[in-house]
């Protein structure tokens, strides 16, 4: 539904926005890197200085806003988190302000709608995870007119595709997305091509590339059952930015199912060396992380008794940095009850999965799937088998 929210003043509005200056876009280049380094401060300090260089552009407030999300969903302090939150609402604001009074003069500034898009995702994301539905609905209906707007204006700018991509691929599957996009009629699921918009984005895009290129090494391994698909894009991404262990855990876990132990293993071990040393960005709340990642790798290789103690270690931490950490080793305690025929334990796992507050995504996902048919073993999916 391709609206225009502004009228049309004069002939001059009707031409679309200047490309993006070289030095800003360099600017927000050198933020995201730093972002994807696990350097928020850093990024920060590069977007503050995109901000600086044109204070009316929303596009500086909007990566503001979106490394504000990351570091509050990836700090383990409940103040640090919140602060990131507070400061994450802050710059969205900002950042709808200035898009609001640039579209208001030019309502064919395709830039800024696209950076109110982004504003209003990060908003639409805090609220979903805070199950503030009125706010999540207004911010659904906001976030998929602008997007509509900014590739109706801008269909080269592929960062777009990143967006639209996540909603059509996930809409069908995360019952609260179904119920903020589908049931408000603004957008239809459509798995096919939201996996072209995100392969669109991950090969094309400029300022969101990497960050799409991650949605993507997820989505090929927890929804499309394709890990031999992440490998090349996790290798990459790992290789240029050595100091995310976001990347670090999500290959090991593509090698783990691909059942290229030794490989998974090599890195498990690096990660244990790291969270042990204490040294930045590594912490001590990793444990529970890797301690899934473990059982991961055992439950693999049909090793039920070794995962299940991984599985159950890891579930007792019980902070909200590790929500979706605790979700999938549920998941995981779930399918190794469905393995031994005890479905009543099986089912009581599932059940504790879907209860974990603040996650959604693959393993709640994997824990409907479950409740509807039993975990059944791969044949032939036996201990220590290598490819």
């Amino acid at each position: 539904m391709a609206l225009c929210l502004y009228p049309v003043a004069d002939a001059a509005a009707q031409a679309a926005a200047s490309p993006q200056p070289a030095a800003m876009h360099a600017l927000l280049r050198q933020g995201i890197e730093r972002a994807f380094n696990l350097d928020f401060p850093g990024a920060g300090l590069q977007f503050r200085k995109a901000v600086a260089m044109d204070p009316d552009d929303p596009t500086g407030y909007a990566f503001l806003a979106v490394n504000q999300l990351f570091k509050a969903e990836m700090d383990f302090d409940p103040a640090g988190r919140q602060a990131a939150r507070e400061a994450m609402l802050r710059f969205a604001g900002e950042a709808l302000a200035r898009g609001d009074r640039r579209v208001a003069k030019n309502p064919r500034d395709g830039r800024a709608w696209f950076a109110m898009a982004l504003a209003r995702m990060a908003k639409f994301r805090w609220a979903l995870r805070h199950r503030q539905f009125v706010t999540t609905a207004e911010e659904a209906y906001s976030l998929w007119s602008y997007l509509e707007i900014a590739q109706t204006l801008e269909p080269d700018n592929y960062d777009s595709y990143l967006l639209t991509g996540l909603i059509r691929y996930h809409v069908d599957r995360l019952p609260d997305l179904v119920r903020f996009f589908s049931s408000l009629l603004i957008a239809k699921g459509d798995s096919r091509q939201g996996l072209a918009d995100l392969e669109l984005a991950a090969a094309k895009g400029s300022l969101l590339k990497e960050l799409a290129q991650s949605e993507l090494i997820s989505t090929y391994l927890n929804f499309e059952k394709q890990p031999a698909r992440a490998v090349p894009l996790a290798r990459d991404l790992q290789r240029r930015f050595p100091q995310n262990y976001n990347i670090s855990f999500a290959l090991a876990n593509v090698y783990s199912e691909l059942h290229r132990f030794r490989e998974a293993l090599a890195i498990a071990r690096e990660l244990e060396r790291g969270i042990a040393s204490g040294k930045a960005p590594f912490v001590p709340q990793l444990k529970p992380r890797h301690d899934q990642l473990m059982g991961r790798i055992w439950f693999n290789q049909g090793d039920y008794a070794r995962a299940e103690g991984y599985f159950r270690q890891s579930v007792t931490d019980t902070s909200e940095a590790n929500a979706r950490v605790r979700a999938w080793s549920h998941v995981r305690l779930g399918m190794i009850h469905d393995a031994r025929g005890d479905r009543e334990k099986a089912m009581e796992s599932y059940t504790l999965a879907l209860n974990v507050e603040g996650v959604e995504g693959a393993a709640k996902a994997e824990a409907r799937r479950y409740l509807a048919a039993p975990y059944v073993p791969v044949q032939g999916a036996g201990r220590g088998r290598e490819p």
